[in-house]
């Protein structure tokens, strides 16, 4: 049986959520643990529900994590391979999305080809599990508690479980290096750390992640950015920028727009805008 997790309120990891606090009275996120026997390919299941009856739509924005999602949504339910770009949903009316957020390379070993097959093109879920994609909507999205519907993909998946991967795991290892280690910057600083040529990172990362290790790297850090100035922590967007590596401040604003959506200035004033403007970005 799976254990249902909810996100507290306060410092919380917003797992690449943009403005997270901005829709804790519009919606509802919870995640819950997999079984021991999926641990190893499986980061956790996540249900997102929400009520805006009468209110107007909320755009919700998301950072994308180098990760494979099945995401169960009605009459849109696919796997989805990692982007580089973030992703955005409205959200309207009322409704309820369940996810499955598979570890970086823990979906290799249910798929057996490259991950990056999957840029750009969802997968159905039948090609994967033996369930049509209505009846998954139906199990999950209708009646019943989040402990009954955990279960039931939890024995689905169960039922598909493939054998462990060695490559999988360690791909996994490499990639929470680059999310806990905010001085490794650069694929050289990785291919360093793990004393393995960058062409071979490159294409572990091609086979197992589905988006290179330069643009994990790249999602990481800048997701790191944006939360702090969520938070209100770090207002000198030059030293910000310098501490992230880059050199260059317009690669660094032309990188931050790219992903977040806004310049930096835009973004942190967006979520600040009686704070300081002294040594912000020009």
């Amino acid at each position: 049986m799976t254990q249902m997790k909810e996100v507290e309120q306060g410092d919380r990891p917003s797992m690449g959520l943009l403005n997270l606090n901005e829709g804790d009275h519009k919606y509802q996120l919870t995640r819950h643990t997999p079984s021991e026997a999926l641990r190893p390919f499986v980061k956790h299941y996540w249900i997102v529900s929400w009520d805006l009856t009468g209110l107007e739509p909320y755009p919700q924005h998301v950072v994308p994590n180098p990760c494979v999602n099945l995401v169960v949504e009605r009459n849109h339910t696919f796997f989805f391979g990692p982007s580089g770009r973030k992703f955005s949903y409205l959200v309207s009316g009322k409704g309820r999305v369940f996810g499955v957020k598979f570890k970086p390379g823990g979906f290799y070993p249910f798929l057996r080809v490259p991950v990056s097959s999957l840029y750009g093109q969802p997968m159905n879920v039948s090609n994967i599990l033996d369930v049509t994609a209505e009846s998954l909507e139906d199990r999950l999205l209708g009646a019943g508690d989040d402990a009954d519907k955990t279960s039931y993909i939890d024995q689905l998946l169960c039922a598909h479980l493939p054998a462990e991967d060695a490559q999988a795991r360690m791909v996994n290892d490499i990639v929470q290096q680059i999310e806990q280690n905010r001085e490794m910057l650069r694929v050289d600083d990785l291919s360093s750390y793990w004393n393995m040529h960058t062409r071979k990172l490159q294409r572990l990362f091609n086979q197992y992640v589905g988006i290179g290790p330069k643009t994990v790297i790249k999602l990481y850090r800048l997701q790191n950015a944006a939360e702090l100035m969520d938070r209100g922590l770090h207002c000198d967007l030059i030293k910000l920028s310098q501490d992230l590596g880059y050199h260059d401040q317009s690669h660094f604003i032309r990188d931050f727009k790219s992903i977040i959506g806004s310049t930096p200035e835009e973004y942190y004033h967006s979520r600040h805008p009686n704070g300081e403007r002294r040594g912000l970005i020009k």
